[in-house]
């Protein structure tokens, strides 16, 4: 999953924040591991959202979460259909785990963890479970799930999924940011004493998922890595939206100005029907086919800030009072950037894998046939607000109805076409004796795409750019060449490999060796192709290799690893701020690398009986290579950034987990805290935040067999603060970032305390 808010966003990071998990389990049992997964600890506990499993990414620049249900991607690319309006970790669902990242590569060709979700099939008597969580904002969120035997080996499973989410904050032009629900039925049937099952499953979802708008809000940056809210903002649970949700747009396609609500905007929808057929033979061998179709309406919306500005009267600024009259208006002003991202899908996925399991190990050879098909836009518009609780749009002439200016000039995308993916892959999981074991495979991917894009190049190969009013079919006249914006074919043929290989030594009976090492070549997604520029198309070349010691015992379970992780030829592109005029934004691509040097120790341990602890610690250098790109702006200026050998935006070079628990009869108190170091808030490393720590904590208590309750805190220590990068400051540099000490600035924010309760009732 490329976003394609144009801002550089690098997602949650955790960087290598399980590498050493995983390779504890694989140590643990040390050659007899024929498991795909890995340690799933934690894997729904999401500091940055309340209804999504947490990012944890590998030191590279984030991208889309994988996840994966039935062993087939939940969806195709997460933009503009976001994964979390599609699925929830709930009750419809048998299993949630983590995959390792050298299963990840082989069957989906991603690199990084992808969780791994199994549906609740028909089950052999009635059963029945619903679960309920709520929160003191007013969260409402309930999903039931029933499953049993029709007779005749045929059985049966349905779940319904409601959320109800206002947010942390209210909005005053919708009832919730988050609004999904969710609909699956199940039939199955088991034949050949269960040596065989086909199941088919229908699913519906149907989400107004407005988080991505909500994420942002303004703050004064003190200068020493700290910020203090504004007067009368608190950071998390002030409103930095309008009380008005109406927007007004520019079609890409037609050109026509059009009115839309941020509520319709998000709108998701999906209609999904999979078939999932399973084997066994006597003999061991075994053939799975999972197959799905989807069609889909994806919608995304963002409200970027950007620059923040004084003005005085002068600039013809109004405001509208209570009354409905307009007058001078000065202060402090922000420029919001929204991007209204919307696609009509059609997803194809079949994977079909053959298995066979001996003594010593297990061997399989898998088939994917993977095709998407999109005609998808961003629509851009920028309008100015005040900066407050429920912001103010400001009024001046010449904008379109007095707000909106600059339509499609900034981020906007466009394309249409197809993507298809085919690839064969295998894998061997070995234990060649009783102290060695080695796992290795390969993937072969041939990946093809065909389109349409709105990127027009001029005679002297020069991009034309976005600019105000464009559309398909808008004229221009730009270094003496006119014309009219017209689509523009493209078309690919790539070939994509995958190799991994792993090795597990028990030097002893507690100690050993392990390591692994995955390369995983890429081109680009069709979505690279919706910016004004064509991507690079050279090969992606990702790297991994991690090689440590482990050591275990009855009660306690040790693993140190050294890693590396790189990856060239990253395709991205930044919103770049004119210095001379803060309200001229430009679009500015560029292609870098980057790499990543990191050690992981991690511990397991079981102190005494009901008593766990894990501990968990990283050290890693994430910097960018090659990163050099520049804009030119419309008064003729240009600005460039050189960031080669700075330290990647939002990811801390140390982490710290501490996971203990302790478990007495029916009771069980846990807490998880994660520290975060000192990030960097700007690709020019000139701003920074202070490191910060993420604390969860919670009580669970099985009242009977059919009862579960449960309490669980976010933010205990009720940290405030911002976090992640800030809006439009790119081009700020170390030397200057002083002249900005004690300015309004605007970014991301920590996710506020929060108290939850939950129900899980079975039958």
């Amino acid at each position: 999953m490329k976003r394609s808010v144009l801002t550089f966003i690098i997602g949650t990071t955790l960087a290598s924040a399980v590498c050493a998990q995983e390779a504890a389990k694989d140590a643990i049992q040390a050659g007899k591991e024929n498991s795909k997964e890995t340690n799933s600890r934690n894997v729904m506990l999401n500091a940055s959202s309340a209804n999504g499993p947490r990012e944890i990414s590998i030191g590279l620049p984030g991208g889309d979460v994988n996840v994966l249900e039935n062993g087939l991607p939940v969806v195709y690319s997460s933009n503009p259909h976001n994964v979390n309006t599609h699925w929830r970790g709930d009750g419809s669902l048998s299993h949630i785990g983590l995959m390792k990242i050298s299963e990840t590569a082989i069957t989906t060709g991603n690199i990084g963890y992808a969780v791994n979700s199994f549906t609740q099939l028909g089950t052999d008597k009635f059963q029945g479970k619903v679960n309920y969580n709520t929160n003191h904002f007013g969260k409402q969120q309930v999903d039931i799930n029933i499953s049993g035997n029709a007779g005749k080996g045929w059985y049966y499973s349905g779940s319904i999924y409601q959320a109800f989410d206002p947010g942390t904050f209210k909005l005053r032009f919708a009832t919730d940011q988050d609004r999904t629900q969710i609909y699956k039925a199940a039939l199955t049937k088991r034949y050949n004493q269960n040596r065989g099952e086909l199941s088919v499953i229908y699913h519906y979802s149907n989400s107004r998922f407005l988080s991505n708008a909500a994420t942002s809000a303004p703050f004064i940056y003190v200068g020493d890595g700290s910020v203090k809210e504004i007067p009368g903002f608190k950071l998390g649970t002030s409103s930095y939206l309008p009380t008005d949700g109406n927007m007004l747009y520019m079609d890409m396609r037609t050109g026509e100005v059009k009115k839309t609500k941020l509520s319709d905007a998000s709108l998701n929808r999906g209609n999904q029907i999979s078939i999932h057929h399973a084997y066994k033979w006597d003999n061991g061998l075994k053939w799975i086919v999972n197959a799905k179709y989807d069609h889909a309406l994806g919608s995304c919306v963002y409200q970027t800030p950007m620059s923040i500005s004084q003005v005085g009267a002068e600039n013809g600024y109004q405001l509208r009072d209570t009354e409905g009259n307009l007058k001078a208006y000065n202060g402090i002003v922000q420029s919001r950037m929204s991007c209204l991202n919307r696609g009509d899908i059609d997803e194809s996925f079949l994977t079909s894998e053959l298995s066979r399991e001996y003594a010593n190990g297990t061997w399989r050879i898998g088939l994917n046939q993977w095709h998407y098909k999109i005609d998808y836009a961003s629509n851009t518009t920028m309008y100015d607000h005040t900066i407050e609780e429920y912001p103010q749009r400001l009024v001046k002439e010449g904008y379109t109805g007095g707000v909106f200016y600059d339509f499609n000039k900034n981020a906007s995308e466009y394309y249409k076409g197809y993507e298809n993916k085919l690839a064969l892959y295998f894998s061997h999981d070995w234990d060649i004796d009783e102290k060695l074991n080695v796992y290795y495979g390969a993937r072969f991917e041939y990946q093809k795409m065909h389109g349409q894009n709105a990127a027009i190049y001029l005679r002297n190969d020069s991009v034309l750019g976005r600019f105000p009013g464009y559309h398909l079919g808008a004229a221009y006249d730009k270094n003496g060449q006119s014309g009219t914006v017209a689509p523009q074919d493209f078309d690919y043929n790539w070939f994509n490999q995958v190799y991994t290989f792993a090795l597990t030594y028990k030097l002893t009976k507690k100690f050993g060796f392990t390591g692994d090492f995955t390369y995983n070549t890429q081109h680009p997604a069709i979505s690279s192709f919706a910016p004004s520029e064509l991507p690079n198309t050279d090969k992606v070349s990702i790297p991994l290799g991690r090689a440590g010691v482990y050591f275990n015992n009855s009660w306690l379970s040790l693993t140190s690893l050294f890693s590396y992780i790189g990856k060239t030829n990253n395709n991205s592109t930044l919103n770049l701020i004119n210095p001379n005029d803060k309200r001229d934004i430009n679009a500015a691509p560029l292609s870098y690398d980057i790499k990543t040097l990191g050690w992981t120790t991690d511990l397991i341990a079981n102190l005494f009986k009901g008593f766990d602890l894990h501990f968990l610690f990283t050290y890693q250098n994430p910097t960018y290579k090659k990163y050099e790109t520049g804009v030119s702006f419309s008064d003729g200026s240009y600005s460039g950034i050189n960031a080669t050998g700075n330290i990647v935006t939002e990811i801390p070079k140390i982490l710290i987990e501490i996971d203990p628990s302790y478990t007495y009869k029916d009771f069980r108190i846990w807490l998880s805290a994660r520290y975060f170091s000192k990030t960097y808030a700007n690709i020019e490393n000139a701003y920074y935040f202070n490191g910060r720590w993420e604390t969860f904590g919670g009580v669970n208590y099985k009242v009977n067999k059919y009862l579960s309750l449960g309490a669980t805190v976010v933010n205990i220590l009720n940290q405030t603060g911002a976090r992640g990068s800030i809006s439009g400051a790119e081009l700020d540099k170390k030397e200057d970032a002083y002249k900005h000490n004690g300015e309004w600035m605007a970014g991301s924010y920590i996710r506020p305390f929060t108290v939850e309760f939950s129900a899980n009732i079975t039958f």
